[in-house]
């Protein structure tokens, strides 16, 4: 069986569309499939069309409490998941089900991933610029080989899921997770398509939250690079104590500034808001580290199931941590 799993916030105006494409895309898959709609929330009629089509077996719809994000989204669905193969698209069919053809063909070849290769973005150029230069940063700055320019679209084998599933961090970066589980993995080129209906749900801020996640989780070079700020700052400070002192040692003025004659310093004050800014910044790294420690210790589930459709549901002692790793093995048949 092939599973397919479909985040959505808010996309009445495109579900009932992803469902009918699926089924029109699914006859040259040659084996039958899932669709796990994960409704992360939404506040207008996605759950009440989802209702609907689930009159159809192959719908499932795990519907959340609350908006919990896509990421947490993406990791419930593929813990309601059932086949063999795992597939993750969008649901607002920037991810065509059309195209998931030679990813599957590439599984059966022997491959464990199948991630998708963005050529070309809808976005406005802005846009295009910040992915650009931002994956560029990422598989710099990460200590693990994320590939450049892929998305969370991807093909997946049963053993890579539950390697997923099986992790127990709550602040979740999907494409960079499937990258450290490892197994043998490649890429494909796709041509991403535009937004079939509706608004984009990831804002500025959601987009820079998730930026933050990729760096900060799979990176301590910001720390790395706290030190190598401060011993810059040092180094600048001492020498600029040292010219200082020889200064007043030998009544040399150094571009047009002579300590004995100065009354009033102006460059001091840039001097200090200088050091307090640096100082700020490397509070504020610290500080998301210590924030993402914090969030992990409360050992709070990243999602909560308020309604399940066409699913099993989990033993009752069980229900309250269904947003815990391992919590897929309860879904399979």
């Amino acid at each position: 069986m092939i599973s397919l799993v479909a985040p959505a916030f808010n996309e009445a105006e495109g579900i009932e569309e992803l469902y009918r494409r699926v089924c029109a895309a699914s006859p040259p898959w040659g084996e039958d499939f899932e669709l796990v709609v994960v409704d992360d929330g939404s506040r207008d009629r996605t759950l009440e069309i989802l209702e609907r089509l689930a009159s159809d077996p192959r719908l499932k719809v795990v519907s959340l409490s609350r908006n919990f994000g896509h990421q947490a989204a993406v990791s419930a669905g593929l813990m309601h998941t059932q086949g063999d193969i795992v597939a993750v698209i969008d649901a607002d069919l920037q991810d065509p089900p059309e195209s998931l053809r030679p990813f599957l063909e590439k599984v059966r070849e022997g491959w464990d991933v199948v991630y998708a290769i963005r050529t070309r973005r809808k976005e406005g150029p802005v846009k295009r610029i910040c992915y650009h230069l931002y994956y560029r940063l990422l598989k710099r700055m990460a200590g693990i080989d994320i590939p450049l320019d892929a998305g969370d679209f991807c093909v997946m084998r049963r053993e890579v899921v539950d390697a997923l599933n099986e992790l127990p961090e709550r602040n979740r970066f999907i494409r960079g997770l499937r990258t450290w589980v490892g197994f043998r993995q490649t890429g494909l080129a796709y041509e991403r398509n535009a937004r079939y209906a509706g608004e984009p749900k990831y804002t500025f801020r959601k987009l820079f939250k998730l930026a933050t996640d990729g760096i900060i989780n799979f990176s301590f070079r910001p720390l790395q690079f706290i030190s190598f700020l401060g011993m810059l700052v040092a180094l600048v400070s001492i020498a600029g104590g040292f010219l200082v002192v020889l200064q007043y040692l030998t009544n040399f003025t150094f571009l047009g500034f002579n300590p004995r004659n100065a009354r009033g310093w102006t460059s001091l004050v840039f001097v200090v808001l200088f050091s307090s800014g640096v100082q700020l910044i490397c509070l504020g790294i610290l500080g998301e580290y210590v924030g993402r420690l914090f969030e992990e210790v409360k050992q709070r589930p990243a999602w909560l199931v308020r309604k399940r459709i066409n699913l099993p549901e989990p033993e009752a002692a069980e229900r309250p941590f269904s947003g815990r790793a391992g919590a897929g093995a309860r879904y399979r048949s």
